[in-house]
């Protein structure tokens, strides 16, 4: 079981700040990445429909015998935690309570910003995790355009700016000195989130803070691995295209991820997605089906 890899999930790219620094933290560990880039972006959906495409890839990993699941992703750490823990044997990290833990033990003034998807925002989930913390006072702000932003791949430029200015002219408003960054796609954007905010603020990122997680329970449960053999980084995306993957996550995060697998995308099951290309054969999902891993496709034989 300790050879296994540890399984990271995201809705698209942003996870992989995550997968950095876990990788950073444990590079003798092996990862197996999945983002939802079919269903991507997750902060504009509702919880419930998040909640299912989250649950399907999260099972997914579980079947792919995964020593621990990370969710690296705010809003599906809102809409599935509590479920997740439930559901699964192994190890479950998210990514609300690490930040949070660390926005608590930097503050100077006990005022806190937190900055998300429009999700994440209206789950309270940031709300509930600082709860414990009475002397904290919390200011909330959806900011949709930045993982529109990173997802095209555009970290700076002037339109970032202004866009950060309106965001975050509010938590500048109210005095915050510490502000987490409660989206993973986030950290790509730090520079210019920084900039706007100004020095006096310290800005929490939950990459770092989720590995530090994943590094005490790993050696604390004794599943760290030993191996003296090179460990393994396996990508998975539930798009149709790995090649715009790829590309993205060479701007924003360099070579180290070089190839990608495509998988199912979370609204069809395996089988009802090739008996959907059979009888639909100009649908974009007939396409979807020729992309699938020869993983799936086995799987796909063994259970139609």
């Amino acid at each position: 079981m300790t050879d296994a890899p540890i399984g990271i999930f995201d809705s698209g790219v942003g996870g992989l700040t995550v997968a950095r620094a876990i990788k950073d933290q444990l590079p003798n560990e092996s990862i197996l990445y999945i983002g939802d880039t079919a269903n991507s972006p997750y902060g504009p959906k509702k919880i419930a429909d998040v909640r299912g495409f989250a649950l399907k890839v999260l099972d997914d990993l579980v079947a792919q015998d995964v020593k621990m699941l990370v969710i690296a992703c705010n809003t599906a750490s809102a809409a599935v935690l509590r479920d997740a823990r439930e559901r699964y044997s192994v190890p479950v990290v998210e990514v609300i309570q690490p930040a949070v833990r660390r926005a608590v033990g930097t503050t100077r003034n006990n005022r806190v910003g937190v900055i998300g998807t429009i999700g994440t925002v209206n789950s309270r989930a940031y709300e509930d995790a600082f709860a414990a913390a009475t002397n904290i006072r919390l200011f909330t702000r959806a900011c949709p355009r930045f993982v529109e932003f990173v997802e095209a791949g555009v970290t700076t430029g002037d339109e970032v700016l202004a866009v950060a200015e309106e965001y975050l002219a509010p938590l500048r408003a109210a005095d915050i000195d510490t502000l987490v960054l409660g989206c993973t796609h986030y950290p790509f954007l730090r520079g210019a989130i920084s900039y706007v905010m100004g020095d006096a603020v310290s800005i929490v990122s939950s990459d770092t803070e989720t590995a530090n997680d994943v590094y005490r329970i790993l050696v604390g449960q004794g599943l760290a691995r030993t191996e003296k053999a090179p460990p393994s980084y396996r990508y998975e995306a539930t798009g149709n295209s790995a090649e715009d993957f790829l590309d993205l996550a060479h701007r924003l995060a360099g070579p180290e991820v070089s190839t990608v697998d495509l998988v199912e995308t979370g609204v069809f099951s395996l089988s009802e997605l090739v008996e959907f290309a059979a009888t639909h054969p100009n649908s974009e999902h007939n396409h979807a089906a020729s992309l699938l891993h020869p993983r799936d496709a086995r799987h796909t034989k063994e259970t139609s």
